[in-house]
């Protein structure tokens, strides 16, 4: 007899269903896709089968679900088992299925007595029957949710980053007799209304252990911080050691906006499936500041792996990536990041699938003028030969370099500056006048998906950027001078835009052009 309750089938024979589907979800990037197990249990030599596309986590699942269902002083069927797990083309990865696997084993045995077929079922089992928390909570949740499906079993220690998403209903569970129970109607108390969360944190300042006062003196350098910030400019640092190129750097997120809601959602999801978000605050509150040592491979910076994952570009998203000593970084990882920065999305093509995640990230580079370091310094003599100078900031190619916008030189701190009595402004003040910056943008592009003056495509700087008479002849002149590229041109034009907008200014004027010619056309 072949019964259909809700779009899920179950075939029963003599009380005993020998087929059932039952719900759960897989991340492919940052992205959930529902999947359905299918199991069928016939006569003949007892055998436990996972098919489907799993990896090898997903194959030693039968060992985690048959210990666990034991364990649990459970029945496990001793008969020919076959779990399906449907879209078949589509790479499964990870634990996730323990926890419903089991489920659709104690639906056919009896033992579960509800339909469950509304309900998305998460979890990894140890071998004693506990629930374990998995990573990728909150995107699965997401995903879910989309799906229209708002009922959804996640572990207990899953249970506050699950909670994020609005408008679906979580239940926690500990262990696999606490699914049954509840399954079975056994155990109402473990319901958790998903609404519960304490929704302020999202609207918490964010909080920082450094503030820009901390930095004696470099005012030029400070007021190229706020350009970057105010228009979301990446930067490129030149400076000896010890001039705080380092320093300035850690400051940076302290004067970038609060980010919004769907940003936190975004980075937590990123956060969320490498493991690294915490079970007390399962958020991602503050900009990310992400700063990998040179040594780094291209996989771990840029994402990657037999089965991707985001690298340091993607965990930097709506953050800064600061990239020290830039010259000592392989020519190939610097090079692979070309293409993510312009787009704002890393797009990994592997046989397990083609995953996308977001890279829209501030870039900010520091660099050592030479090997030495003190080319540049006024106070210490370098050491370095002529080859050696020339040759050392050429490791960073012309492509690469002429798609960073603002370019610097940090000299050392003067001593009367460390000792100086002047209060210096806080990150606080600085970030008011990013804020009215950036909400001028934000009203200026409304109506097209761009957000910030460094996304600005040739064609929209007609548009949005035009400049008078005067304005145009010193660009031509600077143009001539400088042998500048059409990127280049276009990248202090885009500066200027910010600098007037830091200024509230609605015109570019020449002001404004000088200003951003320094920061792009000079020795750096």
């Amino acid at each position: 007899m072949l019964y259909n309750i809700s779009n899920a089938y179950y075939m029963m024979m003599e009380g005993v269903f020998l087929f059932a589907k039952v719900k759960t979800c897989c991340l492919i990037g940052i992205e959930g896709f529902l999947i359905d197990i299918e199991i069928d249990i016939s006569n003949g030599i007892p055998a436990f089968e996972i098919v489907g596309l799993g990896d090898i986590t997903v194959k030693e699942s039968k060992e985690r679900v048959k210990a666990a269902i034991k364990n649990s002083n459970l029945e496990f069927p001793i008969k020919k088992i076959t779990i399906n797990l449907s879209p078949a083309n589509i790479r499964k990865i990870g634990a996730l299925f323990d926890l419903g696997i089991s489920c659709a084993i104690l639906l056919v045995c009896g033992i579960i007595k509800r339909d469950i077929s509304k309900w998305i079922i998460i979890g990894e089992l140890s071998l004693d029957g506990k629930v374990k928390d998995i990573n990728g909570i909150l995107p699965i949740v997401a995903c879910c949710k989309e799906l229209g499906y708002k009922n959804i079993i996640v572990p207990f220690d899953n249970l506050y980053e699950a909670k994020i998403v609005k408008g679906v209903n979580i239940i926690a569970v500990k262990t696999l007799n606490e699914t049954v129970n509840f399954f079975n109607g056994e155990c109402e108390d473990i319901k958790i209304n998903g609404e519960n969360i304490n929704k302020n944190i999202f609207y918490q300042n964010s909080y920082y252990d450094v503030d820009m006062s901390d930095v004696k003196g470099q005012n030029v350098a400070k007021r190229v911080l706020e350009i970057s910030a105010a228009g979301n400019h990446s930067i490129l640092m030149i400076g000896s050691p010890g001039s705080g190129k380092t320093m300035l750097s850690k400051r940076l997120p302290t004067i970038l906006p609060d980010m919004t809601y769907e940003e936190v959602i975004e980075v937590t999801k990123i956060y969320s499936i490498m493991g690294l978000t915490s079970k007390d605050i399962p958020i991602v509150k503050n900009r990310p500041f992400r700063d990998p040592h040179h040594t780094i491979s291209c996989t771990s910076l840029v994402g990657g792996g037999t089965y991707p994952k985001p690298g340091e570009l993607s965990l930097a998203t709506k953050g800064v990536l600061f990239l020290d000593e830039f010259p000592e970084f392989k020519k190939e990882t610097l090079e692979a990041l070309r293409q993510p920065l312009e787009e704002g999305i890393v797009n990994i093509n592997r046989l397990a699938g083609n995953v996308k995640y977001p890279a829209d990230v501030l870039l900010v580079c520091a660099a050592n003028p030479c090997k030495c370091g003190y080319y540049i310094d006024e106070k210490r003599e370098c050491i370095c030969s002529a080859y050696q100078i020339g040759n050392y900031l050429n490791k960073i190619s012309g492509a690469l370099s002429d798609r960073i916008d603002l370019k610097i030189e940090i000299p050392q701190v003067n001593y009367e500056d460390i000792y100086s009595d002047v209060k210096e402004e806080n990150s606080l003040s600085i970030k008011k006048r990013v804020n009215k910056a950036r909400q001028i943008q934000l009203k200026r592009f409304e109506n097209i998906k761009i957000k910030t003056n460094s996304q600005l495509s040739h064609k929209l700087l007609n548009v949005y950027c035009s400049l008078d008479k005067n304005c145009k002849n010193i660009m031509r002149m600077v143009f001539e001078k400088y042998s500048l590229s059409a990127r280049a041109h276009d990248k202090i034009i885009k500066i200027a835009r910010t600098i007037a907008d830091l200024e509230e200014s609605e015109e570019i004027n020449e002001k404004h052009i000088a200003e951003s010619i320094q920061y792009r056309c000079n020795n750096v």
